[in-house]
């Protein structure tokens, strides 16, 4: 199909998208309202909407004292049961397919439902106004004049019931409609393949041969994918290989540690990045202008957001509210209820809001991904501020990064203990380790408490990884690729004692 057709059908999408769009940021608890009654609705003759009363629900309250708040580990047979293939127990629709996550530190698989109602209306209608979004603020682009490198996971099929699973990015690809394959590189057969070193060579073979003007992927692992490229082509930047690559499309985990990287490898001054905020479980927001790392919050995909304060979460006094009750500037917990029947589900991620008008946030990181071994309360928003500082004052590089509490006995005082792998490592490492001290107080205020006089933390510890040190921990946990990430910081040594041992060999 000619580029002028092409951009022609696209304008005439963007112009009607957008405008629905305006309408959920002018009236967002109308829009979530409505979703929410019309998702129970639908699902009031399931096994689940039985047991629940669905058809007595009309309003949000109504909802919320009927329904318990849930984990996976609540779902779980649940969910197996309709990977068995049975049929109408969460959500109307047969559910055949199923994102297979093991989350960032769980070696237990997690099945998350995906229905065809998910896949269509959340999943690849986040990825037209995804282009929408882009292409209204920047109306001389030329994406359309290549293709978009995507780099996801790999598929494998569940045999006894009929029932598919794999990675999220993996069951996109692969149920990808006809308008979105045309614009892709590589094709099926390469992005579907299970081997991971194999396949990233295959892909980079396949793709130095195509126009790529967009990138989408995993931050971590398609850093790795555009070495391979430099490798393979011998040039010195991926400018060279792909003189029309535009933008990035990126998520999954911070941008942050990796942004230096990636603007040393694309040089060129017309290179955006555009994140978005996407899991098993859907598509929840995305960046919604150029030069801004707040997320618009999107409030039409079939899910219905609800949020609980991270200062209550966990504790007796746990509250649940929704969206017409959030605070900006204040950490929460995400529980969502989707059109695939995950109903008042908690999925482990903690945003804040930025803007009310319209509902814009940052992810600031997981539930069960922070230290407060010692009421400190450290996030993965905050670790990463502090090292992206700290490496800014010593003109230095972090790539991967993973922390765990060092535990009191005795007259020993607790503190935390860091293992860091640096493309460009600090001239002095224990300055390094003194300046992220410092700025880890500076941004949280907690931590300086326990730090003060080092009445309750001592100075934090600090190892420097070896070379591919990280990639080695996923290649022995059979996580390499995918949506697979490093476990950032955690409340045990597990990860930590692991890599530390492998650090040492």
């Amino acid at each position: 199909m000619p580029i002028p057709i092409v951009n022609s059908i696209a304008s005439w999408i963007l112009k009607k998208r957008i405008h629905h769009m305006e309408l959920f940021k002018k009236h967002p608890y109308e829009v979530q309202n409505e979703l929410l009654l019309d998702l129970v609705y639908k699902a009031q003759n399931t096994e689940f909407g039985k047991t629940y009363g669905f058809h007595e629900i009309k309003s949000y309250e109504a909802f919320k004292d009927k329904l318990p708040v849930q984990t996976y580990e609540d779902l779980e047979a649940t969910f197996e049961r309709c990977r068995q293939g049975e049929a109408n127990i969460i959500w109307p629709t047969p559910i055949t397919m199923f994102a297979k996550s093991s989350g960032t530190t769980g070696a237990k698989s997690k099945f998350i439902p995906v229905s065809q109602e998910s896949l269509e209306d959340c999943h690849y209608a986040a990825s037209k106004d995804l282009l929408c979004i882009y292409l209204n603020n920047n109306p001389d682009s030329k994406l359309f004049t290549g293709k978009s490198l995507r780099l996801g996971g790999s598929k494998e099929i569940y045999q006894d019931k009929g029932t598919s699973y794999g990675d999220l990015s993996a069951l996109l690809i692969y149920n990808m409609p006809f308008w979105a394959s045309y614009s892709s590189t590589p094709g099926n057969s390469i992005s579907l393949m299970s081997d991971w070193e194999t396949k990233m060579q295959a892909i980079v073979d396949e793709t130095i041969k195509e126009r790529v003007t967009s990138l989408a992927g995993v931050p971590s692992w398609m850093l790795v994918l555009l070495n391979d490229v430099l490798k393979t082509t011998g040039k010195s930047s991926i400018d060279e290989v792909w003189p029309d690559l535009e933008v990035y499309f990126h998520g999954g985990v911070s941008f942050e540690p990796y942004k230096n990287q990636y603007e040393n490898l694309i040089p060129s001054s017309n290179m955006k990045y555009y994140e978005i905020y996407n899991a098993s479980e859907g598509f929840f927001a995305a960046q919604d202008s150029n030069d801004s790392k707040d997320l618009l919050l999107m409030l039409d995909y079939g899910i219905f957001f609800e949020f609980i304060p991270m200062s209550t979460y966990g504790t007796p006094n746990e509250k649940v509210i929704s969206l017409s009750e959030v605070e900006i500037d204040k950490n929460y917990a995400i529980v969502i209820t989707t059109n695939s029947g995950l109903w008042r589900y908690k999925i482990g991620d903690t945003i804040r809001f930025t803007s009310l008008s319209p509902h814009r946030i940052r992810v600031t990181g997981r539930t069960k991904h922070h230290i407060n071994a010692f009421g400190e309360e450290l996030i993965i928003e905050n670790a990463e501020a502090a090292i992206n500082k700290t490496a800014s004052e010593l003109q230095c590089e972090v790539m991967e990064y993973t922390a765990a509490p060092v535990f009191m006995s005795g007259n020993k005082k607790g503190a935390h203990e860091w293992i860091l792998e640096f493309k460009t490592p600090p001239k002095s490492l224990s300055e390094f380790q003194i300046r992220l001290d410092q700025n880890l107080q500076e941004i949280n205020s907690d931590y300086e408490a326990k730090r003060y006089n080092n009445m309750t933390l001592d100075l934090l510890k600090i190892h420097q990884a070896k070379p591919m040190l990280f990639q080695q921990w996923l290649k022995q946990h059979n996580k390499l690729g995918g949506q697979h990430k490093i476990p950032r910081l955690s409340n045990h040594r597990e990860h930590l004692e692991e890599l530390l041992a492998l650090n040492r060999n």
